[in-house]
C-alpha cells in the first residue's frame, strides 16, 4: 500500500461529514424514543432483574441500538422494526410463561433455599455458586442482628438473595410456608 493510500484511509478514519453527524443524531433520537415507547408498551420487566430471556433481550436491544445510531446498517426503519420484533417476542414469552407451567419451568430459574432457619444449606449454596460470606453480607443488608431471627434465605430467580427474618421462632413468630412455595429445598 502506498503512503498516499495509507494517508487517505487514515484521514477517512478521523474525518466525517456533517451529514453523517446529522444521521447519527436523527437515528439516536428515533431509536431511543422507540426503545422508550416499546418499553412502556412491554412493561418495565423488559429491563428489570433478569432471567435468561430478559438478558438475551437486553443484549439484543443494546446491539441494535448501537448499530442503528453508529452505522448505516441496519437502516433506521429496519432497526426499529427489529426492536419491535424483540419486544413482541418478549411479550409472547411472558404470556407463554403465565399460561404454561412447562414453558415457565423451561425459561425461568427455580428459587433455591440457602438457609433454613440458622442452618446453611451447603449443597444448595454450592449449586447456586453462593458463598457463606455472600449470604452474611445480605444478612447485614437486611439488618439481621442475630442468627435466631432468620427464618429463611432464598436465592431468587432474578439472582437476588431474599432474607426472611423477624422475631425468632422461640418468641412464637412463625414463617408462613406459602412464602416458600416453589423454592427448591435440596
Amino acid at each position: 500500500m502506498s503512503t498516499k493510500q495509507a494517508s487517505i484511509q487514515l484521514s477517512d478514519w478521523f474525518s466525517t461529514s456533517p451529514s453523517a453527524f446529522a444521521a447519527v443524531a436523527i437515528s439516536f433520537v428515533a431509536v431511543y424514543l422507540s426503545i422508550i415507547v416499546l418499553t412502556r408498551v412491554a412493561g418495565l420487566r423488559s429491563f428489570s432483574k433478569m432471567s435468561a430471556p430478559d438478558f438475551a433481550m437486553t443484549v439484543a436491544v443494546g446491539s441494535l441500538f448501537a448499530s442503528a445510531i453508529a452505522a448505516q446498517s441496519p437502516p433506521l426503519p429496519l432497526a426499529v422494526f427489529a426492536m419491535g420484533c424483540l419486544f413482541a417476542g418478549k411479550w409472547a414469552l411472558a404470556v407463554l410463561r403465565r399460561r404454561s407451567k412447562i414453558a415457565s419451568d423451561l425459561l425461568d430459574n427455580t428459587p433455591v433455599l440457602l438457609m433454613d432457619g440458622d442452618a446453611f444449606q451447603r449443597e444448595n449454596m454450592a449449586a447456586a455458586n453462593i458463598t457463606e460470606q455472600d449470604i452474611i453480607a445480605k444478612l447485614r443488608e437486611a439488618n439481621v442482628t442475630d442468627f435466631a431471627q432468620i427464618h429463611a434465605v432464598v436465592f431468587e430467580t432474578t439472582g437476588d438473595i431474599s432474607v426472611l427474618h423477624g422475631p425468632s421462632e422461640k418468641s412464637g413468630a412463625k414463617l408462613d410456608l406459602r412464602l416458600l412455595e416453589g423454592v427448591r429445598r435440596q
